[in-house]
């Protein structure tokens, strides 16, 4: 059963040591909490393909399986990358395919995922980060 992240914002947990944003960052903190905010209303995250800007047009299924929370991230032109939700602390890794997926810790409530050309913006809950 697959279910369309809407209302509910997707919290991804993270192990992190706890960092204090700097000043010029508390603006750009502001405007990701909104997208956020606005995100979980329309049902979209920022994304973007090779080297785009970021946009809030991609859409997230949450699936339950035998390895765990698997997320499918789809782009309006039917490209999609699956990514497997992680209990260690890394966030979520590839769930298929040979490329890796690396996870960069933005602000304190929120990951990049860069997986081979593409970027998704995920809300994730940083442990320690205050």
């Amino acid at each position: 059963m697959s279910t369309r992240i809407s209302s509910a914002v997707l919290f991804l947990a993270l192990a992190s040591c706890g960092r204090e944003q700097p000043a010029n960052n508390q603006a750009l903190a502001k405007v990701e909490a909104q997208a956020r905010t606005d995100a979980a209303e329309d049902g979209r995250i920022l994304c973007a393909q090779g080297g785009a800007t970021l946009a809030r047009n991609c859409t997230i299924e949450q699936t339950q399986g035998q390895g765990g929370l698997l997320l499918t991230v789809r782009h309006p032109d039917g490209a999609f990358h699956r990514l497997l939700v992680t209990t260690d602390g890394r966030g979520v890794v590839a769930a298929d395919g040979a490329e890796v997926a690396k996870v960069t810790i933005v602000g304190t409530d929120g990951i990049e995922v860069a997986l081979g050309g593409d970027r998704y913006r995920l809300p994730a809950t940083i442990k320690g980060a205050k």
